[in-house]
């Protein structure tokens, strides 16, 4: 008899550990083992001969970016207090943190249904019978079935009314979860938990790449709204001059009306990037949470932006798996596994306990008394026979949602994929990019003195300074647009391959 009640414990214990969730595999990335050939820069910077200076901190190649955190990467003070701000206040980051608890929570209440629920209670019982059934009532000894059947006792002669007083602790509906269904529903909590976790990190890291990406913006257009304010003191100057020389006869009033078309150009141009400017603080106002800080200028030169631009690209399957909003996709992936295992665990039976223990009397005086013990234990077990389809529909709806993410869990990896291909794309060839554009500067530069001199030596018309300052103008436009595109794409490319999430601990 031992044994079989040993062999018994031993079967519960072991069912208990049991899970009907299926074995679950990662799925295999569906991308090459390496990133896409990059074209080659055609003038490569000095130290580093696929056209991208050696500019890392030491050590950095050895390590993944993930590992870079944000403060080595983007060096700037003013940037660096910029995204300290928004890490604290950004309303995107603080959803993700509130997600976080209420997922947490949400575990925390599924977890609840591995323990009994164990509660102490405390009742009266007032019944009142007519006069006819009082007699019966009193003497069947079982009252209505209320309480433990001592109901009928202790009633008062010929008033009919009976009364019943409880107090106790018990559970109520504790379900033994010998096949794993309360776990597998605790196991997908806990995966949704974690997802969100995942996704606190992913919404960080784009949030340090979206003030990155303004800041640098920020400063772009600062610095076009800074050429555009020479521009238009000199070409007003070269009004003046010719306005002066047109009164003395020497200019004519063609030139004179090419003078005031460049100088009108230039002053709708500055009140455009006066807007620009504008609505780029506006723009960093809402990443951060709260106002600039006080006297916070756009000062730094694009050239004087400090960032690292050796990043390793990595492995592609072992970079993109490594990226939180791709793990997050797995988290739930897993959790959508683990629904399959409760819904297979609807097909067993269940056993559910309902106990008690406390005290009972047919007076309030008479509870705690010797004597006046009562107890109760009810185990129900059931078996589904006949559910109309539901709990086979209920199966098949857990693995059709499982395949959905695991479609999307790569389509996750496919889109990291081409975020990190795009972006090395761009740092394989901006480089050149940029180059070109400098020696433009300077040729269009000196062209506009050449045609100054000539044009003041009475040589040439004003029609050959106007193009060549015109050329100079979109030349320093086009500079300042590549630098910025370099230095966002580097951004991109940090963001992509996961990193900028070490430096920040709250």
């Amino acid at each position: 008899m031992k044994n079989q009640i040993s062999l018994g414990a031993w079967l519960i214990l072991y069912l208990a550990g049991c899970t009907l969730e299926p074995h679950y595999q990662r799925p295999q990335p569906a991308v090459t083992p390496g990133w896409p050939a990059m074209p080659q820069s055609s003038a490569p910077a000095a130290g580093d001969s696929a056209g991208w200076p050696a500019q890392a901190a030491p050590g950095a190649s050895q390590r993944s970016a993930a590992q870079i955190g944000w403060r080595e990467f983007f060096t700037d003070p003013k940037l660096q207090t910029l995204i300290e701000q928004a890490l604290l206040h950004n309303y995107d980051a603080q959803i993700a943190v509130l997600n976080i608890a209420g997922a947490r929570a949400q575990y925390q209440i599924q977890r609840a249904d591995l323990f009994p629920k164990i509660s102490a209670t405390g009742s009266e019982t007032v019944e009142k019978f007519p006069a006819a059934v009082a007699p019966l009532a009193s003497g069947a000894g079982t009252g209505t079935g209320t309480g433990t059947g001592v109901g009928g006792v202790g009633a008062a002669s010929g008033s009919g009314v009976f009364r019943f007083f409880e107090a106790g602790i018990g559970f109520t509906s504790y379900e033994l979860d010998l096949f794993g269904r309360i776990r597998s529903l605790n196991h997908e909590k806990l995966q949704q938990y974690l997802g969100f976790v995942e996704t606190r990190r992913s919404t960080q890291i784009s949030v340090i790449a979206e003030v990155a990406n303004a800041y640098l913006t920020w400063l772009a257009d600062s610095k076009l709204l800074r050429i555009t304010e020479e521009t238009l003191d000199s070409q007003q100057q070269s009004l003046n001059l010719i306005r002066m020389s047109f009164e003395g006869g020497v200019a004519t009033a063609l030139d004179l009306h090419q003078a005031e078309t460049t100088v009108a150009t230039a002053q709708a141009n500055l009140a455009q990037y006066r807007r620009q400017v504008a609505q780029d603080q506006n723009a960093l106002v809402v990443l951060l949470g709260e106002p600039l800080p006080s006297e916070f200028v756009a000062d730094v030169d694009l050239d004087e932006e400090s960032l690292l631009t050796d990043l390793p690209a990595g492995v592609p399957s072992e970079v993109l798996v490594q990226r939180p909003d791709i793990l997050a996709a797995e988290h739930n992936l897993v959790a959508a596994n683990a629904n399959i295992g409760a819904a297979r665990a609807a097909f067993f039976p269940s056993i559910l306990l309902t106990g008690s223990y406390g005290t009972a009397s047919t007076q309030l005086s008479g509870l705690f008394k010797q004597g006046s013990t009562a107890w109760t234990f009810s185990p129900q077990i059931s078996l589904p026979i006949f559910a109309g389809g539901a709990n086979v529909a209920s199966l098949d709806l857990a693995k059709v949602q499982k395949n959905i993410l695991v479609v999307q869990y790569e389509q996750a990896i496919q889109s990291g994929f081409r975020e990190v291909a795009d972006a090395l794309a761009g740092r394989a060839t901006l480089d050149s990019q940029v180059a070109a554009d400098t020696a433009l500067l300077e040729a269009s530069s000196e062209s506009f003195r050449l045609s100054n001199m000539r044009f003041t030596g009475g040589v040439d018309n004003y029609l050959g300074v106007l193009d060549s300052q015109r050329l100079l103008y979109t030349a320093q436009q086009s500079l300042v647009s590549v630098k910025l595109a370099r230095l966002q794409n580097l951004v991109n490319l940090y963001k992509a391959l996961g990193g900028g999430w070490f430096e920040h601990s709250s």
